[in-house]
């Protein structure tokens, strides 16, 4: 029981190789399935999140973040009518995209990109490996996605110029993305926030003390938990405080976003196209916590002195090797090589490198930069 403004699997606009339906599945069933099948997807596992393993084995690494991301938007799709299939498959896709070590790494490739005139972006690199880097078929090449998955792949958390971005024109840059690919971006912000919360209080970065002077929302809620159990531990008022603040996030994006799309008289995926701005959103009070939220994660996580050196050693360990294969491409993989006929070298370079590991870069790192003495992460 989809609502009006959900977008069916029968209206797909097709996949770029014709392919006969299957018999039982539709046809985001069946591209969720290859990106669950995709190297790539797997490769997430071994991908920094925020923390790296030395901290703990219980921390979220891309991979498991994904999942919690998925099972977030399958609940808000399932209440507000839309295409879970398809809400599914845009969340297992979303992070595909990532290079290794987190944002650190991301800030890395990007600097080292732009020393050749160029830029790295996860969202576009993510439909690069699925269109290009993906090779599993014998009659296309990559996963043959359907264009509402790789419309949502570089469409979910931003809109593109379609005057600097004219090779993405056949993704309606003018154009919202339906509520399925809208939905991620959010998701995918409950999900982390409250992830890195749990994981910084793990790893001795955040106290709950801090957390209950520094971040109002959760001291609201954290209150609430000690009225009612009084005699738990304080581990266990704070996994109830921060199911809470989840709940929270969720309820409210759910119940806002009915009431923007019933006040706007949205009742088609047409309707959701043409509208001038995107229809999820948190309510204004929820808003302003969840900007709370960030901005705390920020200056006691994300830059804090702790993860100071990580993030050093990260982004001087993708720095350098990115400089080495400028230097010496013969040392590429001869696929990567192949490509050289075609694309310009910076962007070869940096295609492997994001497609790696957090493992597998330190051991190319280690190969290829040994002079570089230092204590990698």
């Amino acid at each position: 029981m989809l609502a009006p403004y959900a977008l069916r699997s029968e209206n797909t606009r097709g996949r770029r190789y014709p392919e006969s339906r299957h018999p039982y599945r539709n046809d985001f069933q069946r591209d969720r399935d290859r990106v669950i099948h995709s190297r790539a997807f797997r490769r997430l596992e071994n991908k920094t999140q925020v923390f790296t393993r030395r901290y703990s084995d219980h921390f979220r690494n891309r991979l498991t973040h994904t999942i919690e991301v998925a099972q977030i938007s399958r609940t808000i799709a399932s209440e507000l009518g839309l295409n879970e299939d398809l809400v599914e498959t845009l969340a297992l896709v979303h992070d595909i995209g990532h290079p290794p070590f987190g944002h650190s790494g991301e800030d890395a490739l990007n600097l080292a990109m732009q020393e050749h005139g160029d830029s790295f972006d996860h969202n576009l690199h993510a439909l690069r490996t699925v269109e290009q880097f993906e090779q599993r078929y014998a009659g296309f090449p990559g996963l043959n996605l359907t264009f509402e998955v790789r419309e949502g792949i570089i469409k979910h958390s931003c809109d593109y110029d379609p005057e600097r971005f004219p090779h993405l024109a056949e993704y309606l840059l003018g154009q919202r993305p339906p509520l399925e690919a809208q939905l991620i971006d959010l998701t995918d912000e409950i999900a982390y926030s409250t992830a890195d919360l749990d994981d910084g209080l793990e790893a001795r970065i955040l106290t709950l003390e801090q957390l209950r002077i520094g971040l109002p929302p959760f001291a609201v809620l954290f209150a609430e938990v000690e009225h009612r159990y009084p005699k738990a531990s304080d581990k266990l008022k704070f996994n109830e405080t921060l199911k809470r603040l989840v709940d929270r996030l969720v309820s409210d994006l759910i119940v806002n976003t009915r009431k923007v799309i019933t006040e706007a008289g949205i009742s088609s995926v047409k309707a959701v196209r043409e509208h001038p701005q995107r229809l999820f959103a948190f309510s204004a009070q929820v808003g302003e916590e969840r900007r709370q939220i960030k901005a705390f994660l920020y200056e006691n996580v994300y830059f804090s002195a702790a993860l100071k050196a990580d993030k050093k050693k990260a982004e001087g360990v993708l720095t350098e090797l990115f400089e080495f294969f400028m230097k010496t491409p013969e040392e590429l993989p001869a696929n990567y090589q192949e490509k050289l006929l075609h694309e310009p070298l910076h962007r070869i370079v940096c295609d492997y490198i994001a497609g790696m590991t957090d493992n597998y870069i330190q051991d190319q790192h280690r190969r290829f930069c040994p002079e570089r003495k230092k204590a990698l992460i």
